[in-house]
């Protein structure tokens, strides 16, 4: 897909499944399940939705998804699918392999976002997926994730991220920086204090990728927050600033755990009420 003079694609990064009442919070059973069927074990079906940009000379991968370094067990216990690899859908989507990617960003380093990261290597150890990139990632969120909180221990795998600390290819940022021209993180407070939302701005048009904010179209509701989520009533303001917004300005939103329309706009009814609406090129 052509956005302005840059070029974008969603690439499929992992189906898996996470329990249900943890990803809708304090939502009853009887509401989230008309929009989010649970499996016998109360889990929800979720996809890992990454961004490929490419622009200004750079082929810019945004997340990671949830990578192939997987157990039996915990493949089991997530739901990991036995879809395509990240490295087949990115060639399937963009025609590009691994070692084409010149910058891959995390907007956080949840396993779920930053999974893809390293590979093993056939002596069993985690080396870089993308052999040729420079790895970006705010410097709050890599502190974070070296000295987590209890409540998101779990979700910080280190083989994710210290094996490109160690070949040099991790590179710090600010809490708001730019990729390359008009592709921008910043970060939004509320499923923790340090996951970044990704920006992109061309030939007037904005695509916004809310990561864990808002991660399915059926968190659109402002209420609608996850368990997961460190401080709720921070991505509650959040969405509260930033969704209105993206309904009037019409942005194109990612949506990035969403199972089946990762790309969709915020529409704002009578009353004020939100929801998604898939979008069609």
């Amino acid at each position: 897909m052509q956005f302005g003079d840059y070029r974008v694609e969603v690439v499929p990064g992992g189906e898996f499944r996470l329990d249900g009442g943890a990803m809708f919070g304090v939502v009853p059973r009887a509401l989230w399940q008309r929009v989010a069927p649970p499996d016998e074990e109360n889990r929800v079906r979720l996809n890992a939705n990454c961004l490929f940009v490419e622009a200004a000379g750079e082929r810019v991968l945004v997340e990671t998804g949830m990578g192939d370094k997987w157990s039996p067990r915990q493949r089991e216990m997530y739901g990991v699918g036995p879809g395509p690899t990240l490295a087949e859908s990115l060639h399937a989507r963009t025609g590009r392999r691994p070692e084409d990617v010149t910058i891959v960003v995390n907007t956080h380093l949840h396993f779920d976002h930053a999974g893809g990261n390293t590979a093993l290597d056939a002596e069993g150890r985690a080396v870089a997926a993308f052999p040729n990139a420079r790895y970006f990632v705010s410097r709050a969120e890599y502190e974070h994730a070296e000295t987590p909180h209890e409540r998101d221990r779990a979700s910080y795998l280190p083989e994710n991220w210290r094996p490109l600390a160690e070949s040099g290819q991790l590179e710090l940022k600010d809490a708001d920086y730019e990729v390359v021209p008009g592709l921008s993180l910043e970060t939004v407070a509320g499923h923790s204090r340090t996951m970044q939302c990704v920006r992109l701005e061309r030939g007037g048009r904005t695509l916004y990728g809310f990561a864990d904010l808002v991660p399915t179209r059926a968190h659109v509701p402002v209420a609608w927050v996850m368990g997961y989520d460190l401080y709720p009533v921070e991505t509650v303001e959040a969405k509260r600033r930033l969704l209105p917004l993206a309904a009037r300005e019409g942005w194109l939103c990612l949506f990035y755990h969403d199972p089946e329309e990762p790309l969709a706009r915020v529409v704002e009814r009578e009353g004020g009420r939100l929801s998604a609406s898939a979008f069609r090129e």
